[in-house]
């Protein structure tokens, strides 16, 4: 399982990029002008976005900066980015840096990412090397802890997918990310199977992307402020389902503190929605519906809740 990666910026005729797009905002073209300098290749995996917005993406691949794939609908963030992963093994990439369409990027993401892979043990097998982030619009993220041994990473669980860079290899040994899960926990759930497989999780102890999670906003209570992410009842309902479907997989031989901080997860939603939220009603029985279908094991793009009272 052991793969090299040398230093940048050798590193970079190995490295691709692949960003998984839905319903791009006009800011795009910018955001994607910050990465394609720092790696060899491209690939936009468009999810059905409308007219308008292909417009866009094809004006940034037609000058040749980047390979536009276009599906005709909503596949999920999973399946984009297999396709991505596939496109980047044919085109004989070792490594791929995986982004969401709304990361902006620092301008040396990738050098940094190399750097740390160079800096873990030889022999090492690494799967993913994750990058922190600042949260520009939400609760700002814990501040950058010095290690103690010199190190610029930290062995962690797992990692989310924007500004991780993957191992093709390890992604080949694995098997792809699971198309079922639609979009939330597609990260979690392939770290855990490659911690399963050997493989580690590694993540920068030093922000190197702006990425927001939703759209934060701040509740102030006397002893505290109180953050929530607004996400609508479609989210709530994959985050409810395919996190108890990690309970139910991996609970039994999982750490015991990451069980226990799960359920407390969920309890937590719910309480937040009922709270601060708007359309409470709909995400609380999303949330239901989600817990539903993962305890039953249904996959797959969520089904007309109006499609499941009449059935």
């Amino acid at each position: 399982m052991t793969e090299e990666m040398p230093d940048h910026p050798a590193a970079r005729g190995k490295v691709c990029a692949v960003v998984v797009t839905y319903h791009p905002d006009q800011d795009f073209p910018a955001r994607l002008s910050r990465i394609l300098p720092q790696v060899a290749a491209t690939f936009i995996i468009d999810n059905g976005s409308s007219d308008a917005e292909m417009k866009m993406l094809r004006g940034v691949a037609d000058d040749g900066a980047a390979t536009l794939v276009c599906n005709l609908e909503n596949l999920g963030v999973a399946t984009a980015l297999n396709i991505g992963a596939r496109r980047a093994l044919a085109d004989g990439f070792t490594w791929s840096l995986l982004l969401d369409q709304d990361t902006e990027v620092d301008h040396d993401m990738v050098e940094k990412l190399v750097a740390t892979h160079a800096s873990c043990p030889d022999g090492d097998p690494i799967a993913i090397v994750g990058s922190r982030f600042r949260d520009t619009q939400g609760q700002s993220i814990e501040p950058i802890r010095l290690d103690s041994r010199g190190e610029l990473w930290e062995e962690v669980e797992s990692v989310i997918t924007s500004g991780s860079l993957l191992s093709l290899c390890a992604y080949s040994a694995i098997a792809p990310f699971r198309d079922e899960f639609f979009i939330d926990y597609v990260d979690t759930e392939f770290c855990f199977r490659a911690r399963t497989a050997g493989y580690r999780i590694i993540q920068t102890l030093r922000p190197l992307m702006s990425h927001t999670v939703g759209a934060p906003t701040s509740h102030e209570l006397p002893w505290t402020t109180k953050w929530t992410t607004n996400h609508s009842p479609d989210r709530r309902y994959y985050i409810a389902r395919n996190n108890t479907v990690l309970l139910r997989e991996y609970g039994a031989s999982g750490d015991r503190s990451w069980r226990l901080k799960s359920f407390v997860r969920c309890c937590r939603l719910v309480k937040r929605i009922a709270l601060y939220e708007q359309d409470k009603a709909r995400k609380i029985y999303a949330v239901w519906q989600g817990w539903r279908d993962g305890v039953r094991g249904h996959m797959g793009p969520r089904r007309s809740p109006r499609k499941q009272t009449a059935g």
